[in-house]
């Protein structure tokens, strides 16, 4: 009988929630109509079930539904905004400042921007992956138009003080564009209380499908503007043109709504079962946690191995299933851009790897992980 695999790169994507997956079906077989056919009962009732959507997702995270625009995930959001308000606030000027940790979808958007003109500033993080406050300050001109930044880094979990950064951003009119991606589902989030003006969000992070994502921008104080970044339609009120996928966006919706009540229960799950995870392979191991002791997602450990490459031990244990930075970047024979930017060598960075837990991790999978990592680690140094 063949070994049990066991998933510990929840930060990567999650499965579909069976609930969730039940509200999807029909909108794939006898409730398959198109949202933009106002002429007839198939249309109006796909056009209903994603308005029911968007109301999911916008209470989810404390929008009003018409500051919701469904996209097909983070990266199209992130994309459309950062170069959607480019385009709008050009007259304001052309300064953006964010971070050498963000995620790709925001970096390459930024150097695309760099490329044509737009002056782009990264401001360094500590060795915790976090931002001075005092030099975002500082850096904040009359003309800096945005302020890029994630609420939870997705390779160390460390959650980010945006509602200061908000705060900072607004004493010069600048407009805060957050990725909430490894956020949502995880932590409560509140796009008022964050003080946000843009963010980000993807269902298959929370438990919903893949190729489903929504951007919220503020309706007031201020009104934010984007310029659409794909035409052809006016889908969207005009911010994103292209049929509608009907099936994701409601599984999407359904996704946001568990989500939105079984935060505290996620936590109570994931939260202890990490904390056994570092303390066991420290006292054993010698392993070190990146990020100990900061605020950080109760889901996510980022942990290296001194004197043991990721690359070797993957292949000591095949049946966990685990990465070594971000799933999006993984492919790349490069260290961890996360890591490096907190000041890690890149022979550290290839140390280190990224455990995350989800609603299905279960005790005993996690003494096996443990055991398993434990026997690769001591055996091989």
């Amino acid at each position: 009988m063949a070994a049990k695999s066991i998933y510990l790169d929840y930060n990567a994507t999650t499965p579909v929630h069976p609930l969730v997956l039940e509200c999807m079906l029909p909108y794939f077989s006898h409730q398959f109509g198109n949202a933009s056919s106002k002429l007839h009962t198939y249309g109006w009732m796909a056009s209903e079930a994603v308005e029911v959507a968007r109301e999911q997702v916008a209470h989810f995270i404390g929008a009003s539904p018409a500051e919701i625009t469904f996209t097909s995930g983070a990266t199209e959001a992130l994309n459309t905004a950062i170069k959607g308000i480019a385009q709008r606030y050009i007259s304001k000027g052309k300064h953006i400042i964010s971070f050498p940790t963000e995620h790709k979808a925001v970096l390459e958007s930024l150097e695309y921007l760099a490329e044509n003109g737009w002056e782009v500033q990264l401001l360094p993080v500590n060795a915790s992956g976090l931002p001075d406050l005092d030099a975002l300050k500082e850096s904040m001109r009359n003309d800096t138009v945005m302020l890029a930044a994630m609420l939870a880094n997705n390779e160390s979990g460390v959650i980010w003080p945006i509602a200061e950064m908000a705060a900072i951003a607004k004493e010069k009119g600048c407009l805060l564009l957050c990725d909430a991606t490894q956020a949502c589902g995880k932590i409560p989030v509140d796009v008022n209380a964050l003080g946000v003006d843009v963010l980000a969000l993807s269902a298959h992070k929370f438990y919903g499908p893949k190729g489903a994502g929504a951007l919220y921008a503020r309706r007031r104080n201020p009104r934010v503007s984007i310029a659409p970044l794909l035409h052809g339609g006016g889908h969207e009120n005009g911010m994103r043109s292209g049929t509608l996928n009907v099936p994701a966006i409601v599984g999407m919706g359904k996704a946001a709504e568990i989500a939105a009540s079984g935060i505290a229960a996620y936590q109570e799950i994931t939260l202890p079962l990490r904390d056994q995870i570092e303390r066991e392979l420290m006292d054993a191991c010698k392993a070190e946690v990146f990020c100990k002791n900061e605020k950080r997602l109760s889901n996510t450990s980022l942990i290296r191995f001194p004197g043991m490459l990721a690359s070797r031990l993957i292949p000591l244990v095949p049946n966990l299933a685990f990465s070594t930075g971000s799933a999006c970047s993984s492919a790349l024979p490069t260290p961890s851009h996360v890591l490096k930017a907190m000041g890690c060598t890149n022979e550290q960075a290839f140390e280190t790897v990224r455990l995350t837990l989800g609603n299905l991790s279960q005790e005993e999978d996690i003494q096996h992980t443990i055991d398993l990592l434990k026997r690769a680690i001591i055996t091989s140094l």
